[in-house]
């Protein structure tokens, strides 16, 4: 029988399994509710019942070794979660715990560099990133506001386990306070909540960014929060390519999708605060959709991919 490979990824609003095969192909996906405002103890539970629902379903027993892809990070040494915006993982032995559950060894990893991997490795960056010598830069925008790093194939960690997390670099003094005890970061800025918040701030009403993005034309306060998510999207991505100078980057999440990002005026707030006269690295949309996080979990169990 072919090689199979599990991934989960965990959201602070689902859970997210898939079986892939060798040719990264998905032979089973399902969905449930995270439903992380029940606890810690809840999540465990529902990750259990994901793997039990996947396994019936298919009729495959799971693997020896499972993928598990997290919000927030994951110290080996200390053992334990860290900056986490699903705050309940902070400070548990999640890779420790999901390992009981399951009876089954886990791979964990931060969920950007899950999507970053995928999507660089065989996804709309695979062509691209079979140049050994190039580095992407993925970027989550959703609910937070993460990053990974690949080079030469590899996800990079860095020496604190953090290389890419622009989420929680300074963006606004005195900004919005974050559950990470700063305030004003790129999180509380440019997530997509962040986002939500700010237009009803302007329009008294509620409305999801989807459809902000979508009436710039006929609704002023829409048009602003536009024009705010442009202008420190390319300020905040601007300090990660002077230091970074990544060859690409690809864009992820709900924000993600909002089609301005890609726009010439996208650009050009880009290269407002670059230390160079022009941008000449492509920002591309993801080719797996909002799965490619859960393919690059099933990942971690195929091959070494950390450095």
């Amino acid at each position: 029988m072919a090689e199979m490979y599990w991934g989960i990824d965990l959201g602070g609003t689902k859970i997210e399994g898939v079986v892939i095969d060798s040719a990264l192909k998905p032979l089973i996906r399902r969905r449930i509710l995270t439903e992380a405002s029940r606890g810690y103890c809840h999540i465990l539970e529902r990750i259990g019942q994901l793997v039990e629902m996947i396994s019936l379903e298919s009729g495959m027993l799971p693997p020896e070794v499972i993928g598990i892809g997290t919000p927030g990070r994951y110290d080996a040494e200390l053992g334990v979660m860290k900056n986490s915006n699903t705050v309940c993982l902070n400070g548990c032995d999640l890779k420790r715990d999901v390992e009981g559950v399951l009876n089954r060894a886990v791979a964990i990893e931060n969920d950007a560099n899950c999507f970053a991997l995928a999507e660089s490795m065989f996804g709309v960056a695979s062509s691209l990133m079979r140049d050994s010598s190039k580095t992407a830069f993925g970027i989550i925008l959703g609910t937070g506001v993460g990053g990974g790093i690949v080079c030469r194939g590899k996800v990079r960690h860095g020496a604190h386990g953090i290389a890419g997390e622009w989420g929680h670099n300074e963006l606004i003094s005195g900004g919005e306070l974050c559950y990470c005890g700063r305030a004003g970061c790129v999180e509380t800025v440019i997530s997509g909540p962040a986002l939500e918040r700010y237009y009803q701030q302007l329009s008294g009403r509620f409305s999801p960014l989807e459809k902000i993005s979508q009436e710039t034309g006929t609704d002023t306060a829409a048009a602003e929060t536009i024009e705010r998510l442009l202008y420190y999207f390319g300020k905040a991505l601007a300090q990660v390519i002077n230091i970074l100078d990544p060859d690409l980057c690809i864009l992820g999440g709900g924000v993600g999708r909002v089609e301005q990002l890609y726009s010439k005026d996208a650009q050009h707030a880009i290269e407002r605060h670059l230390f160079n006269s022009e941008l000449r690295i492509p920002l591309f949309r993801p080719l797996l959709g909002d799965s490619a996080g859960v393919f690059g979990v099933a990942l971690l169990t195929r091959t070494e991919i950390s450095c």
